[in-house]
């Protein structure tokens, strides 16, 4: 351990989403500055879509090992829901790492006022095919305990966002790729995306570029 200063950066999903119900862009990225002991994490997802933009999340945490738990790392911050809908601000706490066999695994606790509570649970593991040619499955579930009728979000587990890309290292820095994206709504979430004329179930195809500093 020393008190250097590190900066790491990464968008692990950048990427067009076409096929279903439309095509829509989408970004997934999170960036870190300090030292082997105290860190800033920065972490921004969401998805453009005719004009507009939706599921935007946007994180800021503080971030230290966790004593005689290898790998994982302890966030404590704030999250923001700022996008088309109504503004959401959120105090977060969490845990991010790699699990046995170098799953990586992100699991974060959110809660505001009036007692509203909700927790997202990511997933992705790289399996290396050659040292350039990399498939990588992902998942993504969000829950909520409180409805949220303006921004279109019921209680239990809301949605599902899932995929599979195949990427071409040209370096460790740039890596295109290509796959398949899977997106389901459940429960009264899914009520209120009918009711609104939308889509419940999405299949895509997609393509993208994965890159870091």
């Amino acid at each position: 351990m020393t008190n250097q200063v590190f900066t790491h950066f990464l968008f692990n999903q950048l990427e067009g989403r076409t096929g279903g119900a439309g095509s829509e862009l989408r970004w997934d990225g999170e960036g870190w500055i300090g030292t082997d002991m105290n860190r800033l994490w920065i972490k921004s997802e969401g998805v453009f879509e005719d004009g507009s933009a939706s599921d935007g999340d946007h994180e800021l945490f503080y971030d230290r090992p966790i004593p005689r738990l290898r790998y994982f790392d302890a966030q404590v911050g704030i999250r923001e829901d700022l996008d088309s809908g109504p503004n959401r601000t959120w105090g977060a706490v969490g845990i991010e790492g790699l699990a046995p066999h170098f799953f990586q695994l992100e699991s974060t606790f959110y809660f505001r006022d009036s007692g509203h509570v909700a927790g997202k649970v990511t997933g992705a593991y790289d399996l290396k095919t050659t040292q350039r040619l990399i498939v990588q499955p992902q998942l993504e579930m969000n829950f909520y305990g409180s409805p949220d009728r303006a921004r279109g979000l019921g209680t239990g587990l809301t949605d599902l966002d899932t995929g599979l890309r195949l990427r071409y290292e040209f370096s460790r820095k740039l890596a295109p790729y290509i796959g398949f994206a899977y997106t389901n709504q459940f429960g009264s979430t899914a009520a209120y995306s009918r009711q609104a004329g939308e889509s419940v179930a999405n299949p895509r195809f997609i393509f993208g570029v994965r890159v870091w500093y």
